[in-house]
């Protein structure tokens, strides 16, 4: 029911925001929604000590562990795919900051600020949605942050 929560969220937050599902998978997103690799708005879901936190960043982007940090005061622990959907609801290729099921900080790495539209993913690996960068932070009140290369 992950597509359905963000869905949810995005009608009641966003309404003129419109999830887009398509026949191929996340994997493949770039090429379904016609933008650059580093236009998908990748949602990585971290651990730095007990917190939580989701980091969206441009696709091509790596988070530099220098700079994270720096920012965060502890090395990220990337959390594996049973602890992304405890935390998310959404499956590996389908993250994203939209409909969870709890409160979670939420980030965005100024890498996405370089395009005008960003595609992040809309709780499933074939379901997408198409926004300004600025408005995604918006939606979900993430902080912008520099924490990748």
């Amino acid at each position: 029911m992950s597509l359905e929560t963000v869905r949810a969220f995005l009608a009641a937050r966003a309404p003129d925001v419109e999830v887009v599902v398509t026949e191929a998978s996340s994997a493949t997103v770039a090429a379904a929604h016609g933008v650059e690799p580093a236009q998908i708005a990748k949602t990585i879901c971290l651990r730095v000590g007990e917190q939580t936190m989701l980091i969206v960043a441009g696709g091509m982007s790596r988070l530099d562990n220098r700079k994270f940090k720096d920012r965060f005061g502890g090395k990220p622990r990337m959390l594996d795919a049973i602890e992304v959907v405890a935390a998310t609801s959404h499956p590996v290729g389908g993250v994203c900051p939209f409909g969870l099921p709890a409160p979670l900080p939420v980030y965005a790495d100024v890498s996405l600020r370089a395009f005008d539209e960003v595609v992040p993913a809309a709780g499933a690996t074939n379901a997408a949605v198409r926004l300004s960068p600025q408005r995604m932070a918006e939606i979900v009140n993430a902080e912008w942050v520099d924490v990748c290369q």
